[in-house]
């Protein structure tokens, strides 16, 4: 057998192979991919990649919206994304790194969904709270309405690494890291909090999947579960990507007779010893 029938027949053992991981290896994800998350020198810049797809960090799917991008420089003061451009299956923007220490990356997603019926006819409505009651008829019923809150983000660091924007805001999922977000290394262990409304997420699960699905036959993730005080610790198998993953559904909106969702990404690198 030639090299080339070789590769072909990998492919298709890895295809297959694929096609039988159980459901969640196909959810699809959200993330932001920084080309670099651990810089150093003066003036340097990321071009950031944003999509959501099956596999990771592969764009097959559709890009991420970037309507609520932000980035916080270390100082506090935001940063004006540069060179934004839309595609098929990816948004991609540049940061300018100008200063030392750590900027943080994210898309903020808050919105809220209602379904109802009116005539006998299934509705479906999406706004802001303040339109809830304008927009959705009094004579609706079976109302069922969410508030969603995402949150998505990643770190950049240039030079030594600074925690300025690691605080919290106390509204929705949010991680707070006990060990720096750019001061991951294979084989140690890195602690991490998860907060909801500012207070510890006590035993949520949280799925860390390494990137590169695409080229292994095994999803490979890694499952974890806060503790009283909302940590969970992990402890990095290999150098890579990896995209961390929170949800949450309560009944704690501040909406009346709303149920919420909320939930947290991060996009994270792992460095070699």
């Amino acid at each position: 057998m030639n090299q080339t029938s070789k590769r072909y027949l990998k492919l298709v053992l890895v295809v297959s192979a694929v096609s039988m991981l159980p459901a969640s290896a196909y959810a699809h994800r959200t993330w932001l991919l920084p080309s670099a998350t651990v810089l150093s020198g003066k003036e340097q810049w990321v071009t950031v990649d944003a999509a959501v797809s099956n596999d990771l960090f592969y764009f097959e799917h559709n890009p991420l919206q970037l309507d609520n991008l932000s980035v916080a420089a270390p100082d506090g003061s935001s940063v004006a994304p540069e060179n934004m451009a839309k595609g098929k299956y990816r948004n991609t923007f540049d940061v300018k790194i100008g200063q030392p220490g750590t900027y943080k990356i994210m898309v903020l997603n808050q919105g809220m969904f209602a379904n109802y019926k009116l005539d006998g006819q299934t509705k479906r409505w999406r706004g802001k709270p303040e339109q809830i009651k304008t927009d959705i008829p009094a004579n609706a019923t079976d109302v069922k309405i969410s508030e969603v809150q995402g949150r998505i983000e990643t770190f950049v660091t240039s030079g030594k690494p600074t925690d300025s924007v690691l605080k919290p805001t106390g509204v929705g999922l949010e991680m707070v890291p006990v060990t720096h977000p750019n001061n991951l290394i294979a084989g140690e262990k890195a602690t991490f909090r998860l907060l909801l409304d500012g207070q510890p997420a006590v035993g949520q699960s949280i799925e860390i999947v390494p990137g590169g699905i695409r080229y292994r036959d095994k999803l490979n993730d890694m499952k974890a579960t806060t503790n009283e005080s909302g940590t969970f610790s992990v402890t990095w198998p290999a150098p890579g990507m990896y995209w961390m993953n929170s949800s949450v559904q309560d009944n704690k909106s501040k909406i009346e007779n709303a149920t919420r969702r909320a939930g947290y990404t991060t996009t994270i690198e792992v460095l070699a010893p």
